[in-house]
Order: structure tokens, then C-alpha cells, then sequence
């Protein structure tokens, strides 16, 4: 077959010569997929990535190219910029690679309600496409799934075996979680039936440097408010509950389950257990800027639509996560609000303004 121009610019055969382990990552450029990148080539792995940039951003793999294929580096790093859609170049980067992070999906509360067709369309058949490709040449593929797939489940903190309780489709804010839920059922059919190697993880609330309030995170948002000295505005009663995962632990994880055999086949929540009101967050956030923002609090209705549905409470059981990898969330919330305040004050700019996202405007693909 041949190469595909962008392929083949920046992956020339001769890099390709029996490298110890190679990883391809799936919308690469963004925010996780980025600090998992960083993990692997410090774990030694060769890396691929593929992202459209349509939330991502070259910025955050621009100091990863140190990695590439130039005559003063170690040729162990490469991207391409296309979409999971494309299934020829999907394939020859599949075909190139020991393991699959399938971190591309559309997310974001905020795109979720203005764009359900696109999510549901690229979640799950952007994670068919990648499972199909996988399967030809049965290469493992780490899942990146969602606590959003608990619904409206009471029963706190979450195990893996609980019951999916998923508001009516009258309501469009749950077509994530049932995309989600549905890729998770496709990656574990693959596996019974196939015999090809996955790992699902459910992530919750991942929150670090190079994340972005633009879909509706809730911590960048906070903190961009805050320093930006506009109203920090805490949707709903400021009651429901979260719990925080900084992003380092999170592609820690990731990286072990991957190396890990016992996994295949196995779903993991990926977390940490310290749970925390909204409205207790967002004064936090306030006292870690020194903030003169005002806390406001703007009804889900006016934030997102009439009828929005929100889950009460979102904490993880990571036992589990504990038995099969030894997992132990390294950083709490106090210091991961610490690091993306650092973040926007050395590194990132204020963003401007949240607004809806408009129907012309590109779906996420990356987590």
C-alpha cells in the first residue's frame, strides 16, 4: 500500500525498524491524549498520533517533536493531522503500532446539548472504525469511556458492575453516556467474540494543565472567571458533587493497564475518591487566585436548556483500579487547582468569554 503523504513525511521507513514498543493515540493533540504522550516516550515507547485539531491544538504536542524524525532527535515521536474517519490512514497507523489509546470522542456537557447528532455519530462510529482496524491485526485497544455512563445512578461511589441508569431520550443530555455506554458494549463484544485484546476505563472529571473551559469543564472555567475577574458562575443549586483526577495520574494509569495482561477484557473506573460540592470548588478556586469574582449561580435551564438533567453525585470505587495495577491517586485537589492556575498564569491565556457552541462549529474529538 502506499503511504499516505502525511504518513510517510514524518515516519519514513527507516524509523521503523524494530522499535521496542509502539503507541498509537487517537485524538493525540488534546488535552489527556497530549500528557499521554509525554508518559509514553519518558516510559520509551514510540509514539503516534493522530488528531484533527478540531479542539486540540498543535501547541500541545509542539515540545514533544524534540522526539521526531529531524537529524538531532530519536525519531520516536509522529502525528498526523486527519480525522479517526479517514479508515486508510487509520489503518496503516494501526498496522504500525503494539497498542491503541482511543482517546477521540466528542465530549463537553455544552457541545453535548447543542450538537447530539454529531456526538452520537462520532463516538460511536469513530470507536467502530478503530475497533475494526484493530481487529485485522489484533492489536490491544485502551477504551477511554466515561463515569458519564452511571447516569442517574444512586448507588455512590460507582463500581464497574453497577446498573446504567440513563435519563429519557427525550433528553438529549444523555446521548453521551449512551454513546459511550454503546462503544463500551462494541469494545467488549470484539473481545468475546474476536478475541481482540481491549481495556475499558472510565474516567472521571480528568483536570490539569492544557485544559480548556471551552465545552464546559468545569475547573478551567472556574479559573479563567476568576482570573479574569468575571463572575465565577456555578450552574444549578452548586450541590451536586464531583470528584477530581489530576490528568498525570490518570495517564499513569493508563500506561499500566496497557502493559497490564490481566486487564484485557476488563472495565476500570479511573479516579479519585475525594469528592467535592461545585459551589465549594468554586470557592476554592476564588481563594487559590485571590479573586475579587463574584460566585453567581445561573439555572441549568439558562446554562444549557429547558429540562437539563444533572447527576447529583459522581464518585468513583477504584478499588479495582488498586488490585489489578496498585493504582493510588498521587495528587489532590488542592494542588491540581494549584497547577492549572499556574498553568494559565505562566503558560495559558485567559480565554475569552464561554458561549454555545453553534452548529457549524467543528465537533470535539478529543477528551
Amino acid at each position: 500500500m502506499t503511504p499516505h503523504p502525511a504518513v510517510a513525511l514524518r515516519t519514513p521507513d527507516s524509523q521503523w525498524t524494530d522499535p521496542p514498543r509502539r503507541a498509537l493515540i487517537t485524538g493525540g493533540a488534546g488535552f489527556i491524549g497530549s500528557h499521554l504522550a509525554e508518559a509514553l516516550l519518558a516510559a520509551g515507547y514510540e509514539v503516534l498520533v493522530i488528531d484533527d485539531l478540531s479542539t486540540g491544538s498543535i501547541e500541545n504536542i509542539d515540545h514533544l517533536k524534540v522526539y521526531g524524525g529531524g537529524p538531532s532527535d530519536d525519531g520516536r515521536f509522529h502525528y498526523v493531522i486527519d480525522s479517526i474517519m479517514n479508515v486508510p490512514i487509520l489503518a496503516e497507523l494501526v498496522d504500525r503500532c503494539d497498542v491503541i489509546f482511543h482517546l477521540a470522542a466528542a465530549v463537553g456537557v455544552r457541545l453535548i446539548v447543542e450538537s447530539p447528532v454529531r456526538t452520537i455519530g462520532t463516538n460511536i462510529k469513530g470507536t467502530e472504525i478503530v475497533l475494526e482496524m484493530a481487529d485485522k491485526k489484533k492489536k490491544k485497544v485502551i477504551i477511554a469511556s466515561t463515569s458519564e455512563v452511571y447516569g442517574k445512578s444512586s448507588r455512590v461511589p460507582f463500581r464497574e458492575d453497577d446498573d446504567l441508569v440513563l435519563g429519557p431520550t427525550v433528553k438529549g443530555r444523555w446521548s453521551y453516556a449512551c454513546s459511550k455506554a454503546v462503544d463500551e458494549f462494541l469494545a467488549l463484544a470484539y473481545w468475546k467474540e474476536k478475541k481482540l485484546p481491549v481495556v475499558i476505563v472510565r474516567l472521571f472529571n480528568t483536570v490539569g494543565p492544557r485544559q480548556t473551559g471551552r465545552y464546559g469543564m468545569v475547573l478551567p472555567t472556574f479559573v479563567n472567571q476568576a482570573l479574569s475577574g468575571r463572575p465565577i458562575t456555578v450552574f444549578g443549586d452548586g450541590r451536586q458533587s464531583r470528584s477530581f483526577t489530576y490528568v498525570g495520574d490518570v495517564v499513569r494509569a493508563l500506561v499500566k493497564l496497557a502493559e497490564c495482561g490481566d486487564a484485557v477484557g476488563e472495565v476500570f473506573n479511573v479516579g479519585n475518591g475525594a469528592e467535592i460540592a461545585i459551589e465549594d470548588l468554586a470557592r476554592m478556586v476564588k481563594a487559590k487566585t485571590g479573586s475579587r469574582s463574584a460566585i453567581v449561580r445561573i439555572p441549568y435551564e439558562k446554562a444549557y436548556e429547558e429540562g437539563f438533567e444533572d447527576m447529583p453525585r459522581r464518585v468513583p470505587d477504584i478499588a479495582k483500579l488498586k488490585r489489578y495495577i496498585g493504582y493510588e491517586p498521587r495528587v489532590q485537589l488542592e494542588e491540581m487547582i494549584e497547577k492549572v492556575v499556574e498553568h494559565f498564569r505562566t503558560g495559558g491565556r485567559p480565554l475569552p468569554p464561554e458561549r454555545p457552541v453553534s452548529a457549524t462549529e467543528p465537533v470535539s474529538l478529543h477528551r
